[in-house]
């Protein structure tokens, strides 16, 4: 039998949109299975009882992608 996952929602911090079923997709700090808590993109049930497929980062893969993002969205005509 497969090992249960745990998760604890240590820190919400955005809600970037919901669907059409109550789904919210959501950037939180998670700890799974007990670790350190990482950055969690993912949807959750309303009641974050249930979630879908989502994306973890560490730090320093959180970092990174805000530096993409930062230059993807401060890009100006000449570049």
């Amino acid at each position: 039998m497969a090992k249960e996952i745990t998760y604890k929602l240590t820190k919400p911090i955005e809600v970037l949109g919901e669907n059409d079923r109550g789904y919210t997709k959501e950037v939180n700090l998670v700890s799974w299975n007990n670790t350190t808590a990482k950055l969690d993109i993912r949807e959750w049930h309303p009641e974050h009882e249930r979630c879908g497929k989502g994306i973890t980062l560490s730090e320093s893969e959180g970092k990174k992608l805000m530096g993409a993002l930062i230059k993807l969205y401060t890009k100006t005509d000449e570049d």
